[in-house]
């Protein structure tokens, strides 16, 4: 994932990495779980096992044009789980940056 952000990088395509940061109880992807996104969109790797995955792409393409990092927070305590689909009883967190 980290070559192919790289490369993304090289072509001089906007490029920003998700990682999980810390889980509670039930998650798909542990801690470190990494996901590469460019600026048009496509993107490498997994963050939840495809559950929150369209959600942290949306951020991704803020933070490429912003180039301002956040960190995400998705749980089931948080509505917007529940439309993105993290219905596993988890908790996530989520750091994204922009790759310079």
């Amino acid at each position: 994932m980290l070559e192919q952000a790289a490369a993304w990088n090289r072509e001089g395509r906007g490029v920003a990495i998700a990682t999980v940061t810390r889980t509670w109880g039930s998650s798909p992807r542990p801690p470190g779980s990494q996901l590469v996104v460019n600026a048009t969109g496509e993107f490498r790797g997994s963050v939840s096992g495809g559950c929150i995955e369209g959600a942290v792409v949306g951020e991704a393409a803020e933070v490429i044009q912003t180039g301002e990092s956040r960190t995400l927070h998705f749980g089931v305590t948080n509505e917007m789980a529940w439309e993105v689909g993290l219905a596993c009883g988890g908790e996530v967190d989520i750091y994204l940056e922009k790759l310079s």
